[in-house]
C-alpha cells in the first residue's frame, strides 16, 4: 500500500478510535475495547480478512488456507440483506486489512462500514455478468448460487488475497486452482441431477427469488414470493400470485430458505395441496454440526433438497 494512502488510512482509523473511546459511538460498555488492539490481533500477525457473510467467508478461507485469517462480519442465520452494522463491526473493520463484499446490491449497509475506515474493499461480482431480478430492472445479487459463477469469485478472492502475502502466492493459486477444479465438477453433477426432472417438475418455489443462476443453468422455471429478503414477508398479493402458479403448474412441493420465516410458503402449501419440501440455503452456512457448514455442502444440500421434493420424496415439517 502507498505511503500516502497508509497515512490516510491510518488517520481515519485513529479517529474512529478516538470517537469510540470519546463515546460519540458509545452505544454500550462493549466499546470500550475498541480503544486497543484486540488479543487476537496481538496474538496472530497474519493480514486479517473480513467478509460480508459466512459463504464468502468459507470461501475465502478454503483459497487463504493458513496464511490468511478470514472472518465473517455476519454470523450464521444472519439475514445479510437487512442486516445493520453494529458498533463491534466498526472496531472489527478498524483492524482488518480488507474486506471481501459480494456486490449487486445486496448489502446495501456496506458503505456506512467502510467509510469512515478508509478500509481496502473487494466487490466479488465485479465482472460477472448478472440476471435481473424477474419483473424488476435490478440485478440478483446471489451469483455465488450457480457453481459455475462460484468460480468467478474463487478467481476473485485469489487476485484479492496474493497481494496481502505474495511470498505465499503459488500456494494460493494452488489452493484456488483445487477449488476451482472442485466447483467445475459439482457443477457438473448439480445440472445433471436438475436436468433429470420431468418436465412437470421443473418449476422451483422459493421464498426469496435467490436461484435464477442456478435455475438458468439446470433450465428451471422459477416462482417466488418476494425477490429479495429485504421484503421478509410475503404480501397478500404475492402469496396469492404465487398459489396461482402453484395450481396451474401442479407444483408437488415449495421451499423456504433458511434465513426467513416459512409462514407464508406454508400457506402456500396449505392452499394448493403442495408440501413443505425442505429448508434451503443461500444467504448463509449453518454452524459446523448443521446441515451446510461449507459452501460446496450448502450447493448440494440444496439440490438434494429441491430434487427429493419436486420428485415426490417426504419433505420437511416447517418449525
Amino acid at each position: 500500500m502507498p505511503n500516502s494512502r497508509a497515512r490516510a488510512r491510518a488517520d481515519a482509523q485513529a479517529r474512529v478510535r478516538t470517537a469510540l473511546c470519546a463515546g460519540l459511538l458509545a452505544v454500550s460498555a462493549g466499546l470500550l475495547g475498541a480503544c486497543a488492539p484486540t488479543a487476537d490481533a496481538a496474538a496472530d500477525p497474519r493480514p486479517l480478512v473480513l467478509t460480508t457473510f459466512t459463504v464468502l467467508a468459507d470461501m475465502a478461507q478454503v483459497v487463504a488456507g493458513p496464511d490468511v485469517r478470514v472472518e465473517s462480519l455476519t454470523g450464521v442465520g444472519t439475514e445479510i440483506h437487512g442486516y445493520e452494522p453494529t458498533p463491534d463491526d466498526l472496531r472489527r473493520a478498524d483492524g482488518a486489512d480488507l474486506l471481501l463484499a459480494n456486490g449487486m446490491g445486496l448489502e446495501v449497509w456496506l458503505e456506512q462500514l467502510v467509510a469512515p475506515l478508509d478500509l481496502p474493499t473487494v466487490v466479488l461480482t465485479d465482472g460477472v455478468e448478472p440476471l435481473s431480478i424477474a419483473g424488476s430492472a435490478h440485478a440478483n445479487p446471489h451469483a455465488w448460487m450457480s457453481p459455475a459463477t462460484g468460480r468467478a469469485y474463487v478467481a476473485a478472492i485469489a487476485d484479492a488475497l496474493t497481494p496481502l502475502v505474495p511470498e505465499r502466492a503459488a500456494d494460493i493459486a494452488a489452493r484456488a486452482a483445487a477449488y476451482d477444479a472442485e466447483l467445475a465438477t459439482l457443477q457438473t453433477e448439480l445440472v445433471a441431477r436438475l436436468d433429470a426432472l420431468e418436465p412437470g417438475r421443473r418449476l422451483l418455489v422459493t421464498c426469496e427469488g435467490a436461484f435464477s443462476y442456478l435455475a438458468r443453468d439446470a433450465g428451471l422455471d422459477e416462482a417466488f414470493l418476494w425477490p429479495v429478503n429485504a421484503e421478509r414477508q410475503g404480501t397478500p398479493q404475492q402469496v396469492a400470485a404465487v398459489i396461482r402458479r402453484v395450481r396451474e403448474a401442479d407444483v408437488p412441493a415449495v421451499f423456504c430458505e433458511s434465513t426467513v420465516s416459512p409462514t407464508a410458503q406454508l400457506q402456500v402449501a396449505r392452499e394448493t395441496g403442495a408440501r413443505f419440501g425442505g429448508t434451503l440455503y443461500v444467504d448463509s452456512l449453518s454452524e459446523p454440526d448443521g446441515p451446510v457448514p461449507t459452501y460446496l455442502d450448502l450447493l448440494r444440500h440444496d439440490v438434494d433438497v429441491v430434487v427429493e421434493g419436486l420428485t415426490g420424496a417426504p419433505g420437511e415439517e416447517a418449525a
